[in-house]
């Protein structure tokens, strides 16, 4: 039997998510069979974009003080660690995300470490995947010696439900993302790359914060929903299954998680899942609004996202007017795909991790649009919606 813990917790009290989380891990053997003094541990947060912590689209930084906390009296140096989305949209916005939902002013106040993941550097993971060629990831995910996955509970209105096994998309750095997407534009592939992630990376743990969660049109245009849960457990499907019984689904209802279960990721089989902690049986939330997709008959048009993905497309470019040949983007390109004299970047090379763009201190790399009418139609976006 595999556990899931499900503790109930009302608030984002500091003091009682620590006695919840430290309680929950009891039930599955202590911290000391986890972690130890000295480890680092990366917190690999949910991130989706510069959000407000209590917007329920980003794992709540008061959730994560308290894992700080937790780990930090253990002796451990911890990491809190993603890549924000919006790499669709040609944009790369993981350092505004961390300081607009509190994780930077957190982790500063907790000593903690911020590992934006479009900055660290990447490791190349090899062929052998199931969806893609090469599988590109943040390097502090392998530096780190123990990973706990914190995801938040939420609705997703294309993917019906995010959660434990979605969360590691966020592994994948800037604009790498959108190559992913468009590489497997169906459920079926894009849960094939999610799978490819997990059993590449080694996360030990896997804490929900649902203690506010998001309803409706999730990810991040959804509704507040007071949840009320912490789940915790080793097995990110089996954490799953039972989150998505709770908001009243089925893991068969989710079509990204087909492939974890059919690759056997972890525990789908409700009968094989054993809930312990505040509860011994599933705690349903009550009239908690599923994306109106999941009613839908509309079949969807996967061609059709490869086709938005290729309109939106940005690159990197380095605007010699603004560049102080300082050689930062230079040195810190994983594939040298930037000539230190001229500043040209090479293409077909280049994995769009968006390191040089984030580590550039005078803005001189700047995402330029393939498609010019899209970099039209942003302009004018921008200018009607400051």
């Amino acid at each position: 039997m595999v556990k899931v813990v499900v503790k109930e917790c009302e608030s984002y009290d500091l003091e009682k998510v620590i006695e919840k989380i430290n309680s929950g891990i009891e039930l599955l053997g202590g911290w000391d069979i986890f972690v130890k003094p000295g480890m680092k541990v990366l917190l690999k947060v949910n991130l989706i974009g510069p959000k407000l912590p209590e917007s329920a689209a980003v794992t709540h930084c008061e959730f994560v003080r308290a894992l700080i906390r937790i780990l930090k009296q253990r002796g451990c140096t911890v990491w809190i660690g993603d890549s924000a989305g919006g790499a669709i949209a040609g944009i790369a916005p993981t350092t505004k995300s961390f300081e607009i939902s509190g994780l930077k002013k957190v982790a500063e106040e907790e000593k903690a470490e911020i590992k934006n993941f479009d900055k660290e550097g990447t490791v190349d993971t090899g062929t052998g995947h199931y969806a893609i060629d090469r599988l590109y990831l943040a390097k502090p995910l392998f530096d780190a010696d123990f990973i706990i996955n914190v995801p938040k509970l939420k609705t997703h209105s294309g993917c019906i439900y995010t959660g434990a096994v979605k969360n590691v998309f966020g592994c994948i750095q800037g604009l790498r993302k959108a190559e992913y997407h468009k590489a497997a534009p169906n459920p079926k592939e894009f849960g094939n790359v999610l799978v490819d992630i997990h059993q590449t990376v080694k996360i030990g743990l896997h804490i929900m914060d649902g203690i506010t969660a998001m309803e409706g049109e999730g990810p991040t245009a959804g509704s507040i929903y007071n949840a009320n849960k912490i789940l915790i457990s080793t097995d990110p499907l089996a954490l799953d299954t039972v989150a998505i019984n709770m908001i009243g689904l089925v893991i068969k209802d989710i079509p990204i998680l087909q492939a974890a279960i059919e690759r056997k990721l972890g525990e789908s089989n409700k009968d094989n899942i054993e809930i312990c902690g505040d509860y011994s049986s599933l705690p349903l939330l009550k009239n908690y609004k599923i994306p109106k997709r999941f009613n839908s008959k509309k079949k969807s048009n996967y061609n059709a996202v490869i086709k938005v993905i290729n309109f939106l497309k940005t690159k990197p470019k380095i605007n010699l007017k603004k560049c102080v040949k300082c050689n930062t983007c230079v040195e810190s390109c994983p594939m040298h795909a930037i000539d230190k004299t001229t500043k040209n970047i090479n293409y077909s090379k280049c994995i769009e991790c968006m390191c040089c763009h984030e580590l550039c201190s005078y803005k001189a790399v700047e995402l330029k649009r393939v498609n010019p009418i899209a970099g039209i139609m942003t302009k004018l976006y921008k200018g009607n919606y400051k």
